[in-house]
């Protein structure tokens, strides 16, 4: 189906320094990159992005201003497939939507488009099936909540299947779910689709998968408020680093919860808010984390609660380490939160990518970037 083609934003640039890249990527869905660094650290350079937030891109932009080779694209629905560049691995974090199915036979007799151009259509992943079919990438990644396997009583997962597997042919397609506490102190469950052009030897099966009963803790990615961490403004002040009372619940808010909490125990449901310390894991942060904090609080002794900071978040979702690497947040905290709870999580990418690479193609040094 041809689209119309607006005129992308501009961004930074997604070259790799240092060298031929090892191969070429484009990041679909992009929200703060978490997938493209994945795929980063492995070799690749990001060839185009797209990203139909506003701020996500602004987030985007501030952590990868380095890269000035191509544009930032907003709404993919609206580019053209042959206006993305020429690349060798496609990587899609595409939302969830419902599938129209309908029969072939009917289709044909009123002389429609049939199959995942009718399937999908309307839906996200339309668009990701028209770049694959156009671009014939060697391998992809997408990744989508856990549910995608179930979502519309198993409809939505089978057209995705169906449509990768028969439709555009790509037989060597493999599936996996897996949960995030294995890297990061969170538990996350997510569904990650991999799929290659050609015939080869990988498999979702032999993935290195860290013990979760040995997993970090969540006193590696919050303030340790002892001085060992310099002050990180608006997050934490002083010279303890101490987390900005701004974060810790109102006595308002915090007695609305455990009303809640207790209303919900009573009629024997497990809904309520989650309190967490330094040798717990947390539940799955989401992006409503902005509206009260419920599924993440941390205690503190001696007073309420509190949300984790921005800066905790990024942590938490891998994209940056303590004293070690630190993800720039150019947007409100609400924002920041709504971006991080949206996010996937860098350490489980990067292992995906790492697993993927022994069969990820070399650089094309004869490949030209489409304009």
């Amino acid at each position: 189906m041809p689209t119309k083609r607006t005129a992308p934003s501009r961004s930074q640039t997604h070259s790799r320094p240092g060298g031929t890249p090892a191969f070429r990527f484009v990041d679909l869905f992009a929200g703060i990159g978490g997938l493209r660094q994945g795929f980063e650290r492995v070799g690749g350079s990001c060839v185009f992005t797209s990203e139909w937030n506003a701020l996500a891109q602004q987030t985007y932009v501030a952590n990868y201003h380095h890269d000035t080779d191509h544009l930032l694209a907003g709404d993919i629905t609206q580019i053209d497939a042959n206006a993305v560049p020429t690349h060798d691995v496609l990587l899609a974090g595409f939302p969830c939507q419902p599938f129209s199915i309908a029969g072939v036979s009917k289709k044909n007799s009123l002389g429609r488009a049939h199959g995942f151009r009718d399937a999908a259509q309307g839906t996200l992943f339309f668009d990701v099936a028209r770049l694959i079919e156009y671009h014939r990438p060697a391998a992809f990644l997408l990744e989508n909540v856990k549910n995608l396997a179930s979502h519309d009583k198993g409809r939505t997962f089978t057209v995705i299947l169906r449509t990768l597997r028969e439709e555009l042919g790509y037989q060597n397609l493999h599936w996996r779910i897996l949960d995030a506490r294995s890297w990061v102190p969170q538990h996350r469950e997510r569904i990650f689709l991999a799929g290659f052009r050609e015939s080869n030897g990988f498999s979702f099966d032999n993935l290195p998968v860290p013990d979760p009963a040995n997993g970090p803790r969540l006193a590696s990615i919050l303030h340790p408020e002892d001085g060992t961490e310099p002050p990180d403004e608006p997050y934490t002040q002083g010279p303890q680093g101490v987390v900005n009372p701004k974060y810790t619940l109102s006595d308002k808010l915090w007695l609305y919860l455990q009303n809640y909490a207790q209303k919900h125990r009573l009629k024997g449901n497990g809904f309520g808010f989650g309190l967490v310390g330094p040798s717990d894991v947390a539940r799955t942060l989401s992006a409503r984390y902005y509206k009260d904090g419920s599924e993440i609080l941390v205690a503190q002794p001696g007073q309420n609660p509190r949300r984790l900071t921005p800066r905790e978040c990024a942590r938490l979702m891998g994209f940056e380490q303590p004293l070690k690497t630190q993800f720039s947040i150019p947007v409100s905290d609400t924002q920041a939160y709504r971006q991080f709870g949206n996010a996937v999580v860098v350490p489980v990418v990067s292992a995906i990518a790492q697993h993927m690479q022994p069969w990820l193609p070399r650089h094309n040094a004869t490949a030209t970037q489409q304009q």
